[in-house]
């Protein structure tokens, strides 16, 4: 069997692209399914108004030193379109906006 010895940079380039569009499109589905399994949406929507990463992370009985990873994961579901986010007023004694989750209007209820 014969094998090809030299590929150019824009083969390389489109085979290096090809995987990681199946590696990305994987990674989509699993943060999907997961924010499915902790009943993510469900949190949001029951919450009635944008929830803050804090408040999800209480809803979600979750260890507070793991909010990182629960913020990971609200950011790459926000930059697929499955929430957005919104900033929430902190009151007037809170001089800084603070960022809330909320579910997108075509997925909402």
């Amino acid at each position: 069997m014969e094998m090809k010895q030299v590929q150019s940079p824009e083969e390389l380039f489109q085979a290096q692209a090809h995987l990681y569009s199946y590696t990305y499109h994987s990674i989509g589905s699993m943060c999907l399914k997961s924010a499915l399994h902790l009943g993510i949406p469900d949190i949001i929507h029951n919450h009635g108004q944008p929830i803050t990463l804090d408040e999800l992370v209480l809803a979600l009985q979750i260890d507070p030193n793991k909010s990182l990873y629960v913020y990971r994961l609200m950011r790459f579901l926000v930059h697929s379109g499955f929430f957005v986010t919104t900033k929430i007023d902190g009151g007037k004694e809170a001089e800084e906006e603070i960022m809330g989750y909320d579910l997108t209007q075509k997925y909402g209820v």
